[in-house]
């Protein structure tokens, strides 16, 4: 019988990749842009994003009378559509790693798995700034056809950012809501169930109401999109339920997802 012999000279089979560089940050945040289009729901919901922002500006253009065809009628038209569709985007952009089980890929190219969470949100940031971008230039031409009186009455630096604020919020609080149940159905639910169960218990229920400014992120984000200075209660009051259903879910979400067995 012939034996085996190790030569203890050889080569090591191991692979050394200490001083490979790493991927750049950039990299992954066009990976995860151009995922957004991979799958049909996601393709789809970005042409739904746009199209519907077109709708808005039209079907307001169409029905509103000359003198209110501003440009802060026509950004405050498409607020209902974007604030509904962005924070579906965010979810998918995190629960589609678990769905199509690409997750098993993406955290074995880049192992640092914090690092693919925040390419991811920002490039869901970056996706909200192009939906915001589209709605000011569709915006700013429907007013200069509009030429209505002061049609560029209550726009203003501070304007534009509590737009944009309020976008970006709504897409921060789909990413954590992703992260939380890293399933499509349960995310999206979710984000559309509990808000409306407090608003019906509020009505309900006098003591809830009474201090639902302070966690309904809804009703705390109202004064933003009306015009006008938000007083310091005001922003107190978004502070704090921004930190209920926006912080709170995406802490607890980044935390399991850098815990979770990947299969």
């Amino acid at each position: 019988m012939s034996t085996m012999t190790i030569d203890s000279t050889a080569a090591p089979t191991t692979v050394d990749i200490s001083t490979t560089p790493r991927i750049p940050l950039k990299r992954l945040v066009r990976v995860e842009l151009r995922k957004m289009a991979n799958t049909r729901s996601g393709k789809w919901l970005l042409i739904g994003i746009g199209v519907i922002t077109l709708f808005v500006i039209g079907i307001f253009y169409a029905t509103a009378e000359p003198a209110e065809r501003t440009f802060f009628n026509f950004m405050a038209a498409t607020n209902g559509p974007q604030g509904l569709l962005l924070p579906v985007l965010g979810i998918l952009l995190v629960t589609s790693e678990w769905t199509q089980r690409t997750a098993l890929v993406s955290f074995t190219l880049t192992p640092v798995r914090s690092r693919v969470l925040i390419a991811k949100v920002l490039g869901g940031l970056l996706a909200g700034l192009a939906a915001i971008a589209l709605t000011v230039v569709v915006a700013g031409l429907a007013t200069l056809l509009g030429g209505a009186d002061n049609a560029w009455a209550q726009v203003g630096v501070d304007d534009l950012g509590k737009f944009v604020l309020l976008q970006a919020t709504g897409i921060l609080q789909g990413l954590a809501f992703g992260l939380l149940f890293l399933n499509s159905s349960a995310a999206i639910v979710s984000y559309f169930v509990l808000p409306s169960a407090l608003n019906i218990l509020g009505t309900l229920w006098k003591p809830l109401g009474d201090v639902q400014p302070w966690i309904d992120l809804w009703s705390s984000q109202t004064p933003l999109f009306m015009g006008g200075n938000l007083t310091s209660d005001q922003w107190a009051q978004c502070a704090t339920s921004t930190l209920i259903w926006v912080v709170l879910p995406f802490v607890v979400g980044l935390v399991r997802v850098l815990r979770a067995e990947v299969k």
